[in-house]
């Protein structure tokens, strides 16, 4: 197994496609509202609540969009891959590349909030293996460093 997992991470028109087409092969539908609701996640640019994500949208829609309607959405969009979920911020954020199964180690900026995320297929397995010597099983890693961007870094000096 290769320590890191390279992509070339997807961005606008090229993001939301792959996202539909992995949603599909999902065996759902891509709805106008799921539609909505991943265009909002996308351009966010940092990890969004569902709440977030219901302002969005309800201001795109013209009328109210109620969060709950948005979890449901944001959960579908996690088990089928398209989004992740930022479990320090209780917020989601669109996966780069969706249909690519594997975990994720995010870096998250303290002062902007900001979320970054890294591969390492090597660190992620040595904790599922280090859990299934535990006795665990259908162990999902969930790994989250908390610290400084450099671009709030270059504006602390």
């Amino acid at each position: 197994m290769s320590a890191h997992h390279h992509h070339h991470e997807l961005t606008g028109d090229g993001l939301v496609h792959a996202a539909r087409a992995a949603l599909e092969v999902a065996g759902e539908q891509w709805t106008d509202m799921r539609g909505d609701v991943y265009d909002a996640l996308a351009t966010e640019g940092k990890p969004a609540s569902a709440y977030d994500i219901a302002e969005a949208v309800s201001k795109l829609r013209g009328k109210r969009v109620a969060a709950n309607s948005v979890y449901r959405i944001l959960d579908l969009f996690v088990r089928t891959n398209l989004a992740r979920r930022v479990e320090s911020a209780n917020a989601y954020i669109a996966n780069p590349h969706p249909g690519c199964r594997h975990d994720c180690i995010f870096l998250i900026c303290e002062v902007c909030g900001k979320a970054v995320h890294i591969d390492d297929d090597k660190l992620t397995g040595a904790l599922v293996e280090a859990a299934k010597a535990a006795g665990f099983a259908d162990v999902r890693p969930v790994v989250e460093l908390r610290g400084m961007c450099s671009d709030c870094t270059a504006g602390a000096e």
